[in-house]
């Protein structure tokens, strides 16, 4: 299968047709969703993490790029504007990463809620893509080319803001955790 992203990762289809599950290989001790969502908030804190590592890269990219590259007799990074999209960047990358932390730190002591995973996950992927675009202006037009690892990072956290849930799903999930309304109908 042709990908854009996610490249190493297998992806496959899986059809069920007609099929019982015998009692003895349900999961125990598990009523409705409560272990498949289990697992699913597990893949959803290490996706707050992934997005982050991504926008570290991103964000070293043009930083080094700011250092090397010249325009107009000086280095981007002694222009202002360059300046300040280095320190938006850093800034955000650095609140997601205190997010992901604390929540390790509850989930460490059975306290991290879905809602709350659900919350890092949207977070942390709306930020790596907003700093890997930013990142992708920074280079010019070299931030499309395979020279520099933003593009793939720009269309893997393009299919990660669906993955383990859509970006609006998680939008629903902390509305719901915080007005206590059902918004899912």
């Amino acid at each position: 299968m042709a990908k854009w992203s996610l490249r190493a990762s297998v992806t496959g289809e899986l059809v069920f047709e007609d099929v019982r599950v015998p009692k003895a290989n349900m999961l125990p001790n598990i009523q409705g969703l409560k272990g498949p969502l289990g697992c699913l908030s597990k893949a959803r804190y290490g996706i707050a993490w992934g997005a982050v590592g991504a926008a570290l890269d991103c964000y070293d990219s043009a930083l080094r790029y700011s250092k090397e590259r010249e325009q107009f007799g000086k280095k981007l990074g002694q222009f202002q504007l360059t300046q300040k999209k280095l320190a938006e960047m850093i800034t955000e990358i650095t609140k997601a990463q205190l997010l992901s932390w604390r929540l390790g730190t509850l989930a460490n002591q059975g306290k991290a809620t879905p809602a709350q995973i659900s919350m890092a996950k949207r977070n942390n992927v709306a930020m790596a893509l907003e700093v890997a675009r930013e990142a992708r202006q920074m280079h010019g037009g070299m931030g499309i080319t395979g020279e520099y690892p933003i593009m793939r990072h720009m269309a893997n956290l393009e299919s990660v803001v669906t993955y383990e849930g859509t970006h609006d799903i998680h939008l629903l999930i902390t509305g719901m955790d915080v007005t206590g309304f059902n918004a899912f109908g």
